[in-house]
């Protein structure tokens, strides 16, 4: 497919280690936002003396027959062995690759990286970085959560039914690569044994979400058909939280191209990936999805910077089973927020979204990051058609609205 850029409304902004969400917030009282804040809201910084590096040679064929946590242990063990000349600890690797990406992500110093720059075995080093949203966006104002009150009685989105969502997933399974999912949420069936968190910290072992958007982006995907809440594009559909952002939205490019591995790693036919995260172009991360998704079809979120998806990641990676996303109301007219051009794919309702969030409530946003988790769930449901294409695309060639 087109490759494409991702981002949730220019609100929310989360990162992998430059990676950023893609969402504008609303009250707890569900009520539209009229007017979303300028995109890019965000900040991105470098981690210091942090580098994603990636090998030319396969070195994980040796430990094709090993579990995922056993393959990781190995390889991390082999790199240190492979580049004992200089120095390089084991406590130095923050990340392992070995599935999509060989390599790893690693603390080091000038000279270290002086001789990997020079070692013909390396294909490439790319600085890691951190991208965070702005506080001031990244806090919702009132209790969007709902936390311990009664579950209100089922909706349907607008945007389930205009993708002719709200059909069955049962059986299926998506993999939610964001903050992680609320894990109790009554209106979601979370696999948490395989629910896996790459966060390093209080948070290293810690799949549930604290932040909102990545339960969010699953009910938007599977919400369960029980009278509660709201229904999903894939309704009851199984979701597994891979969190790779924090609570405030941050993350680094290293943790989110480790998440990309596990669901490449663990993931299976007839599986759907979301992305509703993005930041500026990173080979690593790009050759991370395309290496999932020969077994796993990703939906990717354009971006809300109002730019061409080409210069994002990971919405330009680029392949069968890569699926970028617009976003736009219910009206079918784009969205001015979102990014646009040759990796956009299809586009989805992305404004004014209603779904599940943290504590066990709903809340209303907008953003590229709404639009591609009903494409994620249409990708569980089977081969997604189209529906018309949306008006004001800014690349003078609209994209095809999503449908079942």
């Amino acid at each position: 497919m087109k490759n494409f850029s991702l981002q949730i409304r220019r609100v929310f902004i989360f990162i992998l280690p430059s990676l950023f969400l893609i969402t504008s917030c609303q009250n707890n009282d569900l009520i539209e936002v009229k007017e979303l804040s300028p995109l890019a809201n965000y900040t991105m910084e470098p981690i210091e003396g942090q580098y994603v590096v990636v090998l030319k040679e396969n070195v994980s064929g040796k430990y094709a027959n090993q579990k995922y946590t056993e393959r990781m242990a190995s390889l991390k063990k082999d790199y240190v062995a492979r580049f004992s000349t200089i120095k390089l600890t084991s406590d130095k690797i923050q990340q392992t690759y070995g599935y999509g990406v060989s390599g790893f992500a690693a603390q080091l110093d000038d000279e270290q990286l002086l001789h990997l720059r020079q070692d013909d075995r390396v294909k490439s080093i790319e600085q890691d970085y951190i991208i965070t949203l702005n506080p001031e966006l990244s806090i919702l104002k009132g209790r969007p959560g709902g936390g311990g009150t009664t579950p209100a009685a089922e909706v349907i989105p607008w945007g389930i039914n205009r993708v002719g969502g709200g059909i069955s997933g049962i059986g299926k399974t998506a993999w939610i690569i964001d903050t992680g999912i609320d894990l109790d949420h009554p209106d979601l069936n979370v696999d948490t044994n395989r629910s896996k968190s790459f966060l390093g910290g209080k948070d290293a072992n810690n799949p549930d979400d604290g932040n909102g958007h990545g339960t969010h982006v699953a009910g938007t995907v599977a919400a369960i058909n029980n009278e509660i809440n709201v229904i999903g594009v894939a309704a009851g559909a199984t979701v597994v939280a891979v969190r790779v952002l924090d609570s405030r939205g941050s993350g680094s490019y290293s943790g989110v191209i480790a998440g990309v591995e596990y669901v490449g790693a663990n993931g299976n036919e007839g599986d759907a990936a979301n992305m509703s995260l993005g930041g500026p172009s990173n080979s690593a991360l790009n050759d991370a999805v395309i290496n999932a998704s020969i077994k796993v079809k990703f939906a990717i979120a354009a971006g809300n910077d109002g730019a061409d998806a080409n210069n994002y990641s990971p919405a330009s990676a680029n392949g069968t089973n890569i699926y970028t996303v617009s976003a736009m109301d219910k009206n079918d007219v784009f969205a001015y927020f979102s990014n646009f051009g040759s990796p956009v794919d299809f586009c989805a309702p992305g404004v004014s979204i209603q779904s599940l969030w943290k504590g066990g409530g709903m809340n209303t946003i907008s953003g590229t990051s709404m639009a591609s988790p009903h494409v994620c769930g249409l990708l569980l449901l089977g081969t997604v058609h189209t529906s018309g294409n949306v008006s004001g695309d800014p690349d003078g060639n609209p994209d095809p609205i999503a449908h079942h």
